[in-house]
């Protein structure tokens, strides 16, 4: 399985370090695939800036290196604000390159959590579905803290 992460392009200078750490071990948006199940990173890149002009062409390229998923990567959700676009930018790439999107990489540190539910940030039926796949438990989000 071949897997491509996109970032917000304010995080852009992130090594990535909880993403891969989440890929390895099966954790947040990546707990879907079996431990056994080869996965290989091959694509990463930033949106681009608001309001993503590298959603438009980035998928392309990762397509022709035989992407299977792009994976957003969790500070998408997160940042503050979340991405007002991330919507749009899933619908685009599916629509567009027929890739499936996974809202989220690594699990939600419980440090942010506590702090959007306090702000409501995520009162919304939508983003419950987009946050569902790095939710995990309350033990899981406070070891990405």
């Amino acid at each position: 399985m071949k897997v491509a992460i996109i970032i917000c392009d304010r995080y852009k200078t992130c090594a990535g370090g909880k993403c891969f750490r989440a890929l390895q071990n099966r954790e947040g948006a990546f707990d879907r695939y079996a431990a056994d199940e080869p996965l290989e990173i091959a694509g990463y890149t930033s949106c681009g800036g608001c309001p993503g002009g590298n959603i438009e062409y980035s998928p392309e390229e990762m397509k022709k290196n035989g992407v299977d998923v792009i994976h957003f990567a969790t500070g998408f959700l997160v940042g503050y604000p979340p991405c007002p676009h991330i919507i749009h930018f899933k619908d685009f790439i599916e629509s567009r390159y027929g890739i499936p999107v996974v809202t989220g990489t690594h699990p939600i540190p419980q440090k942010y959590l506590l702090e959007h539910e306090k702000l409501g940030t995520w009162n919304d039926p939508e983003w419950e579905k987009l946050l569902e796949p790095v939710m995990g438990t309350e033990e899981m989000r406070k070891a990405y803290d």
